[in-house]
């Protein structure tokens, strides 16, 4: 089930579903970034000053930053609560880390 952030100006709906934060329906980012944080921070800043949070290229007030960070929470609570998502995960992680490695 996708929780909605907010709509941008062109129509798209932010959603977040699961541990993904999609634009339009499209993967947009699986994490925040506060602005502080952000290498183009001033530039952010100066287009929407009331910006806390970057995901992906939107940019989110600290209200929708908290939707996005709540839903995450729900998401992994879900996702704990199920030992094929759990099994899942650990599959994800050794082939990240085997990709790290360089064994594909």
């Amino acid at each position: 089930m996708a929780t909605l952030v907010k709509t941008t100006q062109d129509g798209r709906k932010l959603e977040v579903t699961g541990l993904a934060i999609t634009l339009g329906g499209k993967l947009e980012a699986n994490e925040l970034i506060e602005v502080k944080d952000h290498p183009y921070r001033r530039a952010i800043w100066s287009a929407v000053p009331e910006a806390t949070h970057m995901a992906g290229r939107v940019p989110l007030t600290h209200e929708e930053a908290e939707i996005v960070l709540a839903a995450f929470k729900r998401a992994e609570a879900d996702m704990l609560a199920n030992p094929i998502a759990i099994h899942e995960r650990f599959r994800i992680a050794a082939m990240m880390k085997a990709r790290e490695q360089g064994i594909e």
